[in-house]
């Protein structure tokens, strides 16, 4: 099993979660967030521009087994990508074991 913690625009969410139920990942937590990153956005209020650096995004945690890793990878890739600075990150690591707790299975049973 593999975990998949994933930063993306917060714009792209809706699309990106879309996309993930049509590939059947159909549960994941999620968060909004604040970071500092390469991107520099500005706002502007009554003509005057002013930059931050903090950036607003949402923060996903997917939990997958083995054979769900790349075309899960694949989805966020493609959906929550604009092309430009700051579309965000992925990144994958191991899970040794997973428990539902209602019923008490585990490992992939536990996820699915």
């Amino acid at each position: 099993m593999k975990k998949i913690e994933a930063i993306i625009r917060k714009s792209k969410f809706d699309e990106v979660k879309k996309a993930l139920h049509e590939i059947e990942v159909n549960f994941f937590s999620y968060w909004d967030v604040t970071g500092v990153g390469n991107e520099k956005q500005g706002h502007v209020y009554r003509g005057i521009t002013y930059s931050t650096t903090d950036i607003q995004r949402r923060y996903l945690v997917i939990v997958v087994s083995d054979e769900f890793l790349q075309p899960t990878v694949d989805t966020l890739i493609k959906t929550a990508s604009t092309g430009n600075v700051g579309d965000g990150k992925i990144f994958v690591s191991e899970v040794s074991e997973a428990y539902r707790i209602r019923t008490g299975e585990s490992g992939s049973a536990g996820i699915n």
